[in-house]
């Protein structure tokens, strides 16, 4: 049983005339009455009684008229779904993300992603990078959101969503903290707390330590970032934490700029294809980048 046929048999049913419902499906007479009744053959009854003023429903045709219009509405619901799914407004992210992208990058992007994409389901999960890279590579998560560079090759494609910056964490009992400005050089005798070894802002930390002129002295390592600083605020050491930290910077613990420009990324990391819903939320991800 072919949707068109149905189509024909609605038209029919509300028209009640072969030549107004022909007007309407835009087809000449003679096919309507062919496909009319080739769906009778079909069904094995008459769905019209045919007069000269025009067609009544029979009893079988008054049965069939409200299941074939469920039909058809279905028929369209899954219509709509696919062109939705073609389109990226339908179907299911997941995106697996660094603790730091929460501090600003991710609450810029997910209520208006649900809102311009409702019918998308959107599933989070929090790792480091070298996790979330894996999980991209294995097919189980779509997206990555990671700091850059990526510290092992991927044949995965790569773009930068968000820049910032290193400042110095610090306990407020350290002298240093009270500085508008600090130069790295400054931090040299001090005890660092860093991130774990998988960690790209831990290179970026020991990087900018040797190009200061000193090895960085590693007392404390942590995976977290709202870790790091509550070890900072514990006295243990202080830190080179993003600039967007601010925010989430607990009592005791003062963030001061450095006089070193230490740039860092997050970038978005994905398979390459035609994912229309990774599109759209990088096209998001841009446009909230520009404004």
């Amino acid at each position: 049983m072919e949707l068109r046929s149905l189509q024909y048999f609605v038209t029919l049913a509300e028209t009640s005339n072969f030549h107004r419902a022909a007007e309407r499906l835009h087809i000449s007479q003679p096919p309507l009455s062919v496909a009319i009744r080739k769906l009778e053959q079909e069904l094995g009854a008459p769905l019209f009684d045919r007069n000269p003023r025009g067609v009544t429903l029979t009893a079988a045709g008054q049965a069939a008229l409200e299941p074939a219009r469920i039909a058809l509405a279905h028929a369209e619901q899954i219509r709509q779904a696919v062109k939705q799914g073609v389109s990226g407004e339908r179907g299911r992210l997941a995106i697996g993300f660094v603790g730091s992208a929460t501090f600003d990058l991710l609450p810029r992007l997910i209520e208006p992603f649900r809102r311009l994409y409702p019918a998308v389901e959107l599933v989070l999960n929090e790792g480091n990078s070298a996790e979330i890279q894996s999980d991209v590579e294995a097919g189980s998560l779509d997206l990555g959101l990671v700091r850059l560079p990526l510290q092992k090759k991927a044949r995965l494609t790569t773009r930068m969503v968000e820049r910032d910056h290193m400042v110095v964490a610090l306990p407020s009992s350290n002298p240093l903290a009270r500085k508008r400005r600090l130069d790295l050089k400054q931090l040299a005798e001090q005890p660092f707390v860093v991130y774990s070894e998988i960690s790209v802002l831990r290179a970026t930390t020991v990087a900018a330590c040797q190009n200061a002129g000193f090895v960085a002295h590693i007392v404390q390592e942590a995976a977290q970032l709202q870790t790091i600083l509550s070890l900072v605020q514990s006295g243990i050491g202080i830190a080179l934490v993003p600039a967007k930290a601010q925010r989430f910077t607990p009592d005791r613990v003062v963030l001061v700029p450095l006089a070193q420009l230490i740039n860092i990324e997050l970038g978005a990391i994905y398979a390459a294809g035609n994912n229309a819903v990774i599109r759209n939320f990088l096209h998001l991800a841009r446009n909230e980048s520009d404004s």
